[in-house]
């Protein structure tokens, strides 16, 4: 029913845009370049919706997510990986903070890491014949982040500070285009996902423009297709990279077909936002490096049995 409901949006989507792309045909443009252009606003507002649910969501529920996340002790590895799948700004600098003051602990960052969405879910919303992909990219993140947040818990034990005092809304960290994720105003409510919206059409955009570009070149796409086995090696790294725009390009490159499922899996797992920048400027440098060596190999090997399965 609900995928029924978004191809109808879609229709009246195609149909509102149908002056626009008839004007842009018009244009001088290579057909590639007019592609990139109509799909790109097309998507508009899909993504404006969906930003401003996750806003919603966001502003009125984080808190409370937050400090379950505090108390849940040994469970806090399981309600980590759910609450990250969540498309939302801040939680994985929440967690950093969090695991800077040893108040979670090392398998429940990972897995929040591992877990964390970013930006795929809303731009494969916002493309009604792509969603599909949704539901296992989702279940990999989160059985991959639940069973290595366990395990590596178990294996490398660490003891948690239990500071009852402590208040996640004290954190003055920011999440994606400078929006302040956990002093907001509920003028935010709607101004950030207009920024947000903005953009990620920008990057969307530039990323369609790149990839309709290079699968005009027949030597590109046989490339990318013979090296499918290093791919997942080199996504895990290109993953590392704190931005939402890795993310971005990663779901696009999966639409486009350029790169394998295995390897946008790697890339996706070792994302974890900006997330990485507060553990490096919060925490014990070589204890951050320990986390990040656990992401890229983690991602590896997902990446790697994906892509032999797939």
């Amino acid at each position: 029913m609900l995928v029924s409901i978004i191809n109808k949006i879609n229709s009246f989507n195609e149909w509102i845009f149908s002056p626009f792309d008839e004007l842009i045909e018009k244009l001088p443009f290579a057909d590639w370049i007019i592609d990139a252009i109509c799909d790109s606003v097309h998507l508009l507002p899909f993504l404006f919706i969906v930003f401003l649910i996750i806003e919603l969501l966001e502003f009125y529920y984080a808190d409370r997510i937050n400090s379950l996340l505090k108390k849940t002790g040994k469970g806090g590895v399981l309600v980590g990986s759910l609450a990250a799948i969540i498309p939302q700004c801040g939680f994985s600098v929440i967690a950093s903070s969090l695991y800077s003051r040893r108040i979670i602990t090392r398998g429940c960052l990972i897995a929040v890491y591992l877990a964390t969405s970013d930006e795929t879910i809303p731009i494969l919303l916002a493309k009604p014949d792509k969603m599909y992909l949704i539901i296992p990219i989702v279940a990999v993140k989160l059985i991959i982040g639940i069973v290595a947040g366990y395990l590596i818990d178990i294996i490398r034990p660490q003891a948690v500070v239990r500071d009852d005092d402590f208040n996640p809304s004290i954190l003055d960290e920011e999440g994606c285009c400078k929006h302040d994720i956990e002093h907001g105003h509920k003028r935010e409510i709607i101004i950030h996902p207009i920024v947000h919206t903005a953009n990620v059409f920008g990057f969307i955009l530039i990323i369609t423009l790149i990839l309709n570009y290079c699968l005009e070149s027949v030597s590109i796409t046989n490339l990318l297709q013979s090296g499918k086995y290093i791919q997942p090696i080199i996504a895990s790294f290109v993953g590392l990279i704190p931005n939402c725009a890795v993310s971005i390009a990663v779901t696009m490159m999966l639409i486009k077909g350029s790169i394998t499922f295995g390897a946008a899996m790697s890339a996706l797992l070792s994302n974890a936002g900006l997330g990485l920048l507060v553990l490096l400027k919060n925490n014990d440098f070589k204890d951050t490096m320990k986390i990040i060596a656990f992401l890229v190999v983690i991602s590896i090997l997902t990446g790697m049995i994906l892509t032999i399965i797939c």
